[in-house]
C-alpha cells in the first residue's frame, strides 16, 4: 500500500505553479483545500490491482521497474493527459424496436459527449480516446436498421473518436447514456420534414471509408500519422476514386498523382512507373519491398494507394530517389459486407467480381475478407489472342487475446495474355502506323503467375508501445509462348526507316523469382518533459532468388514492312525452342539487412521534428551457367532523413525536409567488378491545408533531387562503364483532395518537372531524362444529387494532360503531349449501384508510354472505352 502525500505546502505550491497565483492567493486556495487534503492522506490506495493479489513472498520491484513522478508541472499535466486517455476495445449493435443501440465498451468509464446534427448525421466527438478494436481501428454498419443507413465509429486527430450515425431520409434521434464499461448509445429514425436540410450529407455505402479526403497514411513513417504532421510530399488516393473511375489497372490510379509518370511494362518484365523524373521506383505491398513485380497489380483488393514523392531509404532500403508507391489492401470487416459486381464494356471486355467480409466466430475475434475477380478482354491491337486474368485474394484477422491481434493474407493471380512490345521510332518521332498495327507476331504470348502469402501479428505492451512482426513469402513465373503452343516470340531489334523493314529476332525467356521478407519494429509513445516522441525502432531482412533463361536464333531473322496494310508476319516460320541459342542462363541470391530508428518529436503542439537514420547490407551472388563464373556484389549505406513540420494555425502545415536514397548499380567497369551503389540525395520544402476543415486539403511542394554515380561510358576502356554520371529533377507539385460541397468530390493535380542529365562522359549533358514532361496535370470530379426524386444520381467528368515527353536519354525521338477526356454516370439507392465510364471520349491517337528503346516499350493508349458495371451490396 501507499498513500497519497498531500499537505497545505504542496497544495500552495500546485496552485501557484498551476493557476499563476500570487503567493497569498495561493495559500487561500491551499487553505480551502487542506480538509480534502487530509482525507486523502488517510486513504490507503492500491497502485496496482496485479500488486494487490500478488503473493506475499513475491520479489520487490526495483526502483527501475517503477514508474517515476513527475518531477515538473509539465510533467505531471503530461501524465495526467495520458491517464485520461481511454480506450475504446470493442463496438456491438443491434436492432431494435425503434432503431439501433450502440456500445462502447472501454478500459475506464466515460463522460458522454454532446451531439451535434449536420444534415442527415447525428455526430458525436469523444475526447481524450482512442480505438482499439479487435478488427482494426474502423468500424461501420450500412443499413442497420430501418431508417438508419449509416452507422460509422472513427478516430480522428488529436486522441477523439467521432461517432456519426446517419439517418436514411431525415438525421436520427439520438441518446448517449455513460455506463460503468464504456457509453451506450441508441439511435430511433427520425421523422423527414418537406423540406431537406441544404447541408444534406452523400451516403455511399461500400463497406469501406467513403469520400476522397483520407488524413492518415502509413508509408512516410511507417507509423499510422495524419498527412498534416508528415514533413514530405504524400498523396492519398482512395477506394473512392478508383470505384468511381472504375479503373483496372494501376497505371490508371496513379494517373491522379502529381509527378507519376507510368513508362510501360518492358516486355511484360517489369511495371515501371517514375516519380518526380526518376524511373524504376519501388511498388510497396502493404509496406513490403518484393523486389519483383512483373505482372500488373491487380486494383479490385485496393483500399487505397499511397504515393511518397522524394527519397524514401530511410525506411524502405535500396530504392529510387523519386519516391515509393505503396498498396494498401482491404482488411477483414467487424460488421458482414457483401457485394457482387459486373463489369462489361466494348473490346470483349468482361469481369465479374466478389468482394465478402464479416466476422466467423459470434464473439467476432475471428473476421474473413475475400476478394476475388476474372477479366477477359480483347484488347485494342490485333492480337490473335485475349487477355485473362484470375485474382483471388483471402484474408483472416484473429484478435487472439485483447492486445495480440494476427493477420494472415494471400494473393495469386494468372494471367495469359497476349505480348505486346508496342510501336516504333521513326526519324525524330513516332512511325506514322495505325496503332493497333503490331510489331511482333500476333501469336505471340507471355503467361505470368503470381503468389503472395505472409502474416502480420501485432502486440500492445500498453496504450503506448507495441511489436509488429510481418512476414510475406512472393513468388512470380513469368514466360513467353505463341497460341500455337511453342515457347518463341518475334522480339523487334532495328528498323531500317528507308525500306520500313524491322529487323526481329526469334527469342524465348523463363524466368522465376522467390522473396522472402521478415520486418520487426517496435514502436513507442512516452515524454521528455513536455515534449512528446513517436519512436520507431526495425531490422528488415529480405532474400530474393532469381532464375533466368534467355534464348536467342543468332542471325535468324524475321522481317517484316510495319508500313504494309496487311503486313506478313510468318515470312519465315517460327523455330522450335530446341533450335535457338542460349544467350543467358543465370541464378543470383541477395541478401539484404536494414535497421532503422525513427524519432517523430512534438517539440511543440505546432512544431514537429521527424528524424531518422537507415543502415543497409545487400549482398548479391550470381552464377552464370554459361560461363561456369561466379560473381559477388556487396554494398552498403547509411541514409539519413530530417524533416520539420510548423502549423501556424490547426489547418496549415508547412514543412521542409532532407533525405538520402541508395541504389546499387547493375553496370560493371573494364575489370567485370560492380560500380558503387547510385546515391540520390533531395531537398524539399512545402505546404499542406485544409481549405474546408475535414473535407477538402492540399499540397504544394517544391522538390530538388540528384542522382550521383550513374553508370557512364569509360573514356578509357570503351569495354567498361564508370560511376560519374549524374542526374538531377527539379520543379514543383501540386494536389488537391476531397469533398467542395456534399455531394461534390475532387481530386487534381499538377507538376511541373525539370528533369535531366547535370554529368556524363557523352554527349548526352542538358538531355532531358526519358519519359518524362516538363508539364502534367489531371482533374477527376463527381457530383451526386443529394436530395429528391433523383437522389442518388450521379455524374463524373475528368481531363489528363500530359506534355512531350523524350524516348530515351540520347533524346533522339520525342512522343506528343496529349490530353484525355472521360466522363461517367451512376445510380445508386440502397444497395444497387449502376455505373457507365468513358475513358477518351474524344478517341484521340496518342502514347501511353515510351522506355529506353526505339523499337520497343512504346506504348499506344488505349481508344475509345466504355465500361459499364452493376453491383448489389448486402
Amino acid at each position: 500500500m501507499m498513500y497519497r502525500p498531500c499537505n497545505a505546502a504542496l497544495l500552495m505550491l500546485a496552485s501557484a505553479a498551476v493557476f499563476g497565483l500570487q503567493p497569498a492567493a495561493a495559500e487561500e486556495v491551499a487553505n480551502a483545500l487542506a480538509p480534502a487534503a487530509a482525507a486523502l492522506e488517510a486513504e490507503p490506495v492500491v497502485e496496482d490491482e496485479a500488486v494487490a493479489a500478488a503473493p506475499a513472498d513475491a520479489p520487490v520491484p526495483s526502483l527501475a521497474d517503477v514508474e517515476q513522478p513527475a518531477t515538473t508541472v509539465d510533467e505531471w499535466v503530461t501524465q495526467m493527459a495520458q491517464a485520461e486517455r481511454v480506450e475504446i476495445t470493442n463496438i456491438q449493435i443491434e436492432e431494435t424496436a425503434d432503431g439501433v443501440t450502440l456500445r462502447l465498451e472501454t478500459t475506464v468509464e466515460l463522460a458522454a459527449p454532446e451531439t451535434a446534427v449536420t444534415g442527415n448525421a447525428a455526430v458525436a466527438d469523444i475526447p481524450n480516446a482512442v480505438l482499439n478494436l479487435p478488427g482494426g481501428n474502423e468500424f461501420s454498419a450500412s443499413d442497420p436498421a430501418e431508417g438508419i443507413a449509416l452507422v460509422d465509429v472513427s478516430a480522428l486527430p488529436g486522441d477523439q473518436v467521432r461517432v456519426a450515425i446517419t439517418g436514411t431520409d431525415a438525421p436520427p434521434a439520438v441518446n448517449i447514456t455513460a455506463v460503468a464499461s464504456g457509453l451506450v448509445v441508441t439511435a430511433a429514425a427520425g421523422v423527414p420534414t418537406a423540406e431537406a436540410p441544404d447541408d444534406a450529407i452523400q451516403i455511399v455505402v461500400t463497406g469501406e471509408q467513403d469520400g476522397y479526403l483520407v488524413p492518415n497514411a502509413s508509408t512516410a513513417t511507417r507509423t499510422d500519422t495524419p498527412l498534416r504532421d508528415i514533413p514530405q510530399s504524400i498523396q492519398v488516393i482512395p477506394r473512392q476514386v478508383i470505384e468511381d473511375q472504375q479503373a483496372i489497372g494501376l497505371e490508371e490510379v496513379l494517373a491522379n498523382a502529381a509527378g507519376v509518370n507510368y513508362l510501360g511494362n518492358t516486355d511484360g518484365l517489369a511495371v515501371n512507373y517514375s516519380i518526380r523524373g526518376f524511373d524504376n521506383i519501388p511498388v510497396l505491398r502493404d509496406g513490403f519491398r518484393l523486389f519483383s513485380q512483373r505482372a500488373e497489380p491487380e486494383t479490385a483488393n485496393l483500399e487505397r494507394v499511397e504515393v511518397l514523392r522524394g527519397p524514401a531509404s530511410v525506411l524502405l532500403g535500396e530504392s529510387q530517389p523519386g519516391g515509393v508507391v505503396n498498396l494498401v489492401t482491404k482488411q477483414p470487416l467487424a460488421e458482414p459486407y457483401y457485394n457482387i459486381r459486373l463489369q462489361g464494356g466494348n473490346g470483349g471486355f468482361v469481369s465479374p467480381s466478389v468482394d465478402l467480409s464479416g466476422p466467423l466466430t459470434e464473439d467476432g475475434r475471428l473476421l474473413y475478407r475475400l476478394n476475388a475477380l476474372y477479366r477477359r478482354e480483347d484488347g485494342f491491337r490485333d492480337f490473335d489472342s485475349s487477355f485473362d486474368r484470375f485474382f483471388i485474394a483471402p484474408t483472416l484477422a484473429w484478435q487472439i487475446s485483447d492486445r495480440t491481434d494476427l493477420t494472415v493474407n494471400l494473393e495469386y493471380l494468372t494471367d495469359a495474355d497476349p505480348y505486346n512490345s508496342g510501336t516504333v521510332a521513326f526519324g525524330d518521332g513516332i512511325a506514322n502506323i495505325p496503332p493497333e498495327r503490331l510489331t511482333n507476331n500476333p501469336r505471340d504470348t507471355i503467361d505470368q503467375d503470381y503468389l503472395n502469402v505472409g502474416y502480420t501479428l501485432e502486440h500492445r505492451f500498453s496504450n503506448n508501445w507495441q511489436l509488429r512482426n510481418q512476414f510475406r513469402y512472393a513468388n512470380e513465373v513469368g514466360s513467353f509462348g505463341n497460341r500455337d503452343g511453342g515457347d518463341v516470340i518475334a522480339l523487334p531489334t532495328a528498323l531500317d526507316e528507308t525500306t520500313g523493314i524491322l529487323r526481329r529476332l526469334f527469342a524465348s525467356q523463363t524466368s522465376e523469382t522467390d522473396t522472402y521478407g521478415l520486418y520487426t519494429n517496435v514502436q513507442g509513445e512516452f515524454s521528455t518533459g513536455s515534449v512528446e516522441h513517436t519512436l520507431l525502432f526495425g531490422i528488415d531482412l529480405a532474400q530474393s532468388e532469381n532464375r533466368n533463361d534467355t534464348r536467342v536464333l543468332f542471325g535468324g531473322f524475321t522481317p517484316v514492312n510495319i508500313f504494309d496494310d496487311n503486313p506478313d508476319y510468318f515470312g519465315v516460320p517460327t523455330p522450335d525452342l530446341a533450335d535457338l541459342n542460349p544467350f543467358t542462363n543465370t541464378s543470383s541470391t541477395t541478401d539484404r539487412l536494414g535497421v532503422y530508428l525513427q524519432d517523430q518529436i512534438d517539440i511543440l503542439d505546432n512544431l514537429i521534428l521527424v528524424a531518422g537514420l537507415r543502415y543497409d547490407t545487400v549482398n548479391q551472388n550470381t552464377t552464370n551457367f554459361l560461363t561456369n563464373t561466379e560473381t559477388n556484389q556487396y554494398d552498403d549505406a547509411v541514409t539519413p532523413r530530417i524533416g520539420i513540420v510548423y502549423q501556424p494555425i490547426e489547418s496549415i502545415s508547412l514543412y521542409a525536409n532532407y533525405s538520402r536514397s541508395f541504389t546499387p548499380s547493375s553496370s560493371t567497369d573494364a575489370n567485370g567488378e560492380p560500380l558503387e551503389p547510385e546515391e540520390g540525395e533531395g531537398f524539399e520544402i512545402g505546404i499542406r491545408g485544409e481549405i474546408i476543415e475535414n473535407r477538402l486539403a492540399a499540397t504544394l511542394a517544391y522538390f530538388d533531387i540528384t542522382k550521383q554515380n550513374v553508370a557512364t561510358a569509360d573514356p578509357i576502356n570503351p569495354f567498361g562503364s564508370v560511376a560519374t554520371g549524374e542526374q538531377r529533377s527539379r520543379g514543383i507539385d501540386f494536389d488537391i483532395t476531397g469533398e467542395i460541397l456534399p455531394g461534390w468530390n475532387v481530386i487534381a493535380s499538377y507538376a511541373y518537372i525539370d528533369a535531366q542529365v547535370t554529368e556524363d562522359n557523352t554527349n548526352i549533358v542538358g538531355n532531358r531524362l526519358l519519359g518524362i514532361p516538363e508539364h502534367s496535370a489531371s482533374v477527376w470530379t463527381t457530383y451526386e444529387i443529394q436530395s429528391g426524386d433523383l437522389q442518388g444520381l450521379g455524374f463524373g467528368l475528368g481531363v489528363n494532360f500530359v506534355g512531350e515527353r523524350q524516348g530515351d536519354l540520347a533524346n533522339s525521338f520525342m512522343v506528343d503531349s496529349y490530353f484525355l477526356t472521360n466522363a461517367a454516370v451512376f445510380y445508386q439507392r440502397e444497395t444497387w449501384r449502376v455505373q457507365l465510364n468513358i475513358d477518351n471520349l474524344f478517341d484521340i491517337d496518342y502514347i501511353e508510354s515510351v522506355g529506353r528503346n526505339r523499337t520497343r516499350f512504346i506504348y499506344p493508349g488505349d481508344p475509345f472505352t466504355v465500361r459499364a458495371s452493376v453491383s448489389y451490396t448486402f
